[in-house]
């Protein structure tokens, strides 16, 4: 799955695949279905919370450092030319991390999603 954001008026790829898992750990060396669980359950989903209880929960329970790097990963993922993660993130002048975490919400469940029923 692809998906595509507009970041500091750049579009930026984004892709889940089956090596993201893999790439992140040779990058980050953490386990990212580890770290994805780390930010806790909710009994909302994230689409039904107030925006309150959004940046409430996001405060609590999201290591943006974490998302950061789950960021870059499925951005080099799509474009593996990119640099490195803090490189890539100083080519942008604003990086508003609470505005893309809900797009890339649907790669996270594509990548750690089962398919049985």
């Amino acid at each position: 799955m692809e998906i595509t954001l507009t970041i500091d008026g750049k579009q930026i790829p984004f892709k889940s695949n089956g090596a993201v898992a893999k790439r992140y750990m040779m990058q980050f060396q953490r386990d990212l279905l580890k770290d994805i669980l780390s930010m806790g359950a909710t009994n909302k989903g994230f689409e039904e919370m107030e925006e309150g209880e959004k940046v409430s929960w996001m405060r609590e329970n999201i290591d943006f450092n974490m998302f950061y790097d789950i960021a870059w990963t499925f951005a080099k993922t799509a474009d593996n030319t990119i640099q490195d993660p803090l490189s890539w993130l100083e080519s942008f002048d604003e990086f508003p991390i609470l505005d893309i975490i809900e797009p890339l919400q649907s790669l996270l469940e594509k990548t750690i999603a089962s398919k049985k029923k």
